[in-house]
């Protein structure tokens, strides 16, 4: 039986929506968030977000001369570790659909002293302005789930890998756990979207973005996706008992 593509598309949160409409309504939650985004994602994980992209970074194991694009990473979280890691020979490209996302970025990069260490570049996880066989490393982190079409999204990252280049998706995910299961839904419905009214004054943004973790596919089905589009040595990694995932594969 043939998988269907894209089943996310029509989804905005738990909201039926044309997908051709989905990006726009993306757009406006990030618009909305951009410059509370850091300090929420600190105060919806405890701090814990900050771990994951730690493992995440060991597991790429940074080096100089090789070329990175962090896609949907406008705010600079991802690129800035890879940098520390890498020191400045590296060329490392930030994409995000969302200019203001990227604004945050290029002011927290200036406020580091990075003045030219980063290409910021405004463009579509699923039509990457970037050419044909020229990355070493992609990495995502936290936004494949806001694209509107996934499957397009996992084709194009293969597109713009070189051969033997490596993809990295950092994702909230499943917990396989019943039990843990419960409490963390309780814990998303209850506190994520009040907090985001405390701290950033935003209910409606951050509702969207609890409901949108609950429309991303789960570990397997993932990885099941990035095969169909050609990755090899597709695996994941459960952090946090399946509360956030590492997904990994890479260009033959």
């Amino acid at each position: 039986m043939k998988q269907q593509l894209n089943p996310e598309s029509e989804w905005f949160g738990t909201r039926r929506v044309k997908a051709d409409d989905k990006a726009g309504l993306v757009r406006e939650v990030f618009d909305s968030v951009a410059d509370n985004y850091d300090i929420m994602n600190d105060v919806m994980s405890g701090g814990v977000h900050r771990i994951w992209k730690d493992r995440l970074i060991r597991m790429i194991r940074p080096r100089a001369g090789l070329d990175y694009l962090d896609v949907a990473g406008g705010t600079g979280d991802i690129a800035f570790r890879i940098r520390k890691a890498t020191g400045p020979d590296a060329r490392i490209t930030v994409c995000d659909i969302n200019p203001e996302m990227l604004r945050v970025g290029r002011d927290r990069a200036l406020n580091k002293g990075w003045v030219s260490d980063f290409e910021w570049v405004t463009g579509d996880a699923e039509r990457l302005p970037v050419p044909d066989n020229s990355v070493d490393v992609y990495t995502i982190a936290f936004g494949l789930r806001n694209v509107t079409r996934i499957d397009h999204a996992l084709a194009d990252a293969y597109r713009v890998l070189k051969p033997g280049g490596r993809f990295f998706c950092l994702e909230f995910s499943r917990v396989e756990d019943p039990l843990l299961s419960k409490v963390y839904d309780v814990y998303s419905d209850l506190f994520i979207p009040r907090m985001g009214q405390l701290v950033a004054k935003d209910r409606d943004s951050y509702q969207y973005l609890v409901e949108s973790i609950r429309k991303f596919p789960p570990q397997r089905e993932l990885a099941r996706r990035m095969n169909a589009v050609g990755f090899n040595g597709v695996r994941f990694t459960n952090l946090s008992f399946g509360v956030a995932a590492i997904h990994q594969g890479w260009k033959a």
